[in-house]
C-alpha cells in the first residue's frame, strides 16, 4: 500500500523483471517499425534506450504504454500481460508523453489531478508536488497549459508520468527542452527512486553523460533492432567502449559500429 496515496503498488515478482518484452514487431500499417526486439528492465534499475532519430524508440515506448498494438510479440509489466491484463499492467506503469500532446486547455493542475483520478490516487503524491517545487512550477500549475513553455511541458510531463508511484517510469528525451538546473534535479530525483528501490526507468536518450553516469545498462536500437546492449562495467568507460563519443554532426556515425 502506497502511503501517499492509498493505492496498493503492484509488486514484481521477487526475482522477475518490472518490464519483459519478447519479439516485439510493431508498426504504422502494414510497415514494420519494432523488429523482433527482446528487452527485460530488472527491479530498480536504469536502462537508456540509445540509437538515432527513426531507430524506432518511440514506437516501442508506445507499444509499452499501451498507446501502440504490437503486430507480434509479448510485454509484461510487473508480471502482467498488457494484451491479457491490460489494467493491471498499466497500473505498474509511469508514462511520459510527449510535451505537445498534453491538453492545453487545462491547467497544470488540473492535469494532475486527472491522471491522479485515472490512477486511483486520492490525491496527488508529495513526492510529485516536492518535484514541483525543485523544478521551480508550483506557481505556474493553476496556469493553462496552452501558456507554457517547451521546458515547462516538459516537466509537466515528467510530474505526470510519477503519479501514483510507479513500479517502471518511462521517459522519452525527457530532458529536451530543460534548462540545465532542472535537467539535474530530473536525473537525480531518478536515480534516487532507482537506488531505493521505489521504481525502475527507461529512458530514451541522445543524452550521453545521462547515459554514463546514471544508467545501469544501455540498450542500443538502429533499424528498429536492439543490436547491443551495453553492461553497468562498460557504461563507467563510455568514451572509449561504446563507440558512442561525438566525432562530429554525422548522427550515422555516432552509432555505427554496434559489433
Amino acid at each position: 500500500m502506497d502511503a501517499l496515496s492509498g493505492v496498493p503498488s503492484p509488486k514484481a515478482p521477487a526475482e522477475g523483471p518490472v518490464l519483459r518484452i519478447k519479439g516485439l514487431t510493431s508498426g504504422y500499417g502494414a510497415h514494420p517499425v519494432v523488429k523482433d526486439v527482446n528487452l527485460e528492465v530488472s527491479a530498480a534499475e536504469w536502462v537508456a534506450l540509445l540509437g538515432p532519430n527513426g531507430s524506432g524508440k518511440s514506437t516501442l515506448l508506445y507499444c509499452i504504454a499501451g498507446m501502440l498494438r504490437p503486430n507480434a510479440g509479448e510485454i509484461e509489466l510487473c508480471g502482467r500481460s498488457l494484451e491479457h491484463d491490460p489494467r493491471e499492467a498499466k497500473r505498474a506503469l509511469g508514462f511520459g508523453c510527449a510535451p505537445e500532446r498534453l491538453p492545453g486547455l487545462l491547467t497544470g493542475r488540473q492535469c494532475l489531478e486527472v491522471y491522479g483520478a485515472a490512477k486511483g490516487v486520492r490525491e496527488i503524491d508529495a513526492d510529485v508536488l516536492a518535484l514541483a517545487a525543485r523544478f521551480r512550477v508550483t506557481a505556474l500549475l493553476d496556469r493553462y497549459v496552452d501558456t507554457y513553455s517547451l521546458g515547462t511541458r516538459q516537466k509537466l510531463a515528467v510530474l505526470l508520468a510519477l503519479i501514483g508511484a510507479p513500479r517502471l517510469v518511462v521517459l522519452d528525451e525527457a530532458f529536451n527542452g530543460l534548462d540545465p538546473a532542472s535537467a539535474k534535479v530530473l536525473k537525480l530525483h531518478l536515480r534516487s527512486l532507482v537506488e531505493t528501490g521505489r521504481a525502475s526507468v527507461l529512458l530514451a536518450t541522445h543524452a550521453l553523460d545521462v547515459v554514463e553516469r546514471y544508467a545501469d545498462r544501455a540498450a542500443l536500437m538502429l533499424s528498429g533492432r536492439i543490436v547491443k546492449v551495453w553492461s553497468a562495467e562498460h557504461l563507467r568507460n563510455l568514451g572509449q567502449s561504446l563507440d558512442l563519443a561525438y566525432p562530429g554532426d554525422d548522427e550515422q556515425s555516432l552509432f555505427a559500429d554496434p559489433e
